[in-house]
């Protein structure tokens, strides 16, 4: 299992209950094994020496009416090489949780709040979190994706992973058990960048889509018109 060298925040819109994380790395497609939501239950990103079922075995216990503290404790506490993981989590309520063990590479560390964790390792410092946090708590009646994607940039800018990066990922979940958006960038020479490129185009040729989706108190929902004509136009010629 490669050392994911990492930056992320996990966090919860109190707005609209939406749950997502935003991560990037120096390792190829950090979106297919750091981060991890599960609708009304919680949003994880698992990293440094990366053990995915500390995110999904936490998240499954919560599920279960665990607190996000209880669970977050109990998986670890199952890990015999503990100290060489990061995680961050945080629940559908209550604050953010975050560990850092003590063989993760220095910079190390976390930062925690009502509505997110932040987390890296092997960073250039420990400004890279709190640009992070900052930028996080700027603007709360933002969306959830912008303002995930606001500090992730911001901890790019700041210094990030000291290697440099190569991937980079955004997720949200909402109220169906589907993402309702799940970007990823796995590689290039600037990804957060690309991130943001690609979030851009979604906003306008994706979300629409998924918005519009079966839902489980709608099953029949039909496609609206516009989107319906939008989707039939080759790629180039859309807005």
């Amino acid at each position: 299992m490669p050392e994911l060298n990492t930056f992320s925040i996990v966090a919860r819109c109190e707005r609209s209950g939406e749950l997502g994380v935003a991560v990037a790395t120096a390792v190829p497609a950090v979106g297919s094994m750091c981060p991890y939501v599960v609708a009304g239950v919680g949003a994880a990103s698992t990293q440094s020496w990366v053990n995915p079922y500390l995110a999904i075995d936490a998240l499954a216990l919560m599920a279960q009416g665990r607190a996000a503290s209880e669970a977050l404790a109990a998986v670890l506490a199952q890990d015999a090489e503990a100290a060489g993981r990061q995680i961050g989590l945080i629940g559908a309520r209550g604050p953010g949780f975050a560990f850092t063990g003590t063989a993760c590479t220095p910079w190390c560390g976390q930062l925690t709040g009502a509505d997110f964790a932040i987390q890296g390792n092997m960073l250039v410092g420990e400004a890279t979190l709190v640009s992070m946090r900052d930028v996080w708590r700027r603007d709360p009646a933002a969306d959830l994706a912008e303002r995930l994607m606001c500090a992730l940039e911001a901890g790019d800018a700041a210094g990030g992973d000291f290697r440099g990066k190569q991937s980079a990922a955004l997720k949200v979940v909402g109220t169906e058990a589907y993402a309702a958006l799940d970007l990823r960038v796995d590689e290039h020479r600037t990804p957060v960048a690309e991130l943001r490129r690609i979030l851009s185009i979604a906003r306008r040729q994706l979300m629409p889509f998924v918005e519009a989706m079966p839902r489980r108190d709608s099953p029949g929902r039909a496609m609206p018109a516009d989107v319906t004509q939008m989707l039939l136009k080759p790629p180039g010629e859309r807005s």
